[in-house]
């Protein structure tokens, strides 16, 4: 008898963009020639190109805003160390801020004052829209 294998989280978002006829072809173009592997390659390639070049100019609000960059997993062992030293926290992430199955929402709303995510948040309905009573009732940036 088979198992059901546990979740896998995907560690990518998509996006829609819209592109002019003449700029899809160019790109086709540069896939059919070996340039790139998909059109995806290519806007891959070409975001990180343009993330790169701005990286100097966005260190400092990196730093001077206390971000984390990357992922950042939040279990529910973490909040409740929190919550019984009495502390709240103020989350900063670019990237993932990923929230274990087990929080119960009411342990969001005792243990996080604010939160700013810039990217992608991964947590049931309940935790999300706890998360959002936080940024909105105790005014995050």
């Amino acid at each position: 008898m088979a198992t059901a294998s546990p979740a896998r989280t995907a560690d990518t978002e998509k996006i829609t963009i819209n592109l002019g006829f003449v700029d899809l072809g160019r790109i086709d173009l540069l896939v059919r020639e070996g340039f790139y592997a998909s059109r995806s390659d290519l806007i891959r390639t070409a975001i990180r190109a343009q993330l790169d070049r701005h990286d100097a100019s966005v260190a400092p609000a990196i730093v001077r805003d206390d971000f984390v960059m990357g992922l950042r997993d939040l279990s529910r062992a973490e909040l409740e160390a929190l919550q019984a030293a009495n502390q709240m926290l103020d989350l900063r992430v670019i990237g993932l801020a990923r929230f274990a199955r087990d929080i119960p929402p009411d342990l969001i709303t005792a243990t996080i004052r604010s939160i700013e995510v810039l990217g992608t948040i991964q947590a049931d309905a309940g935790v999300k829209a706890a998360l959002d009573a936080c940024r909105t009732n105790k005014g995050t940036r």
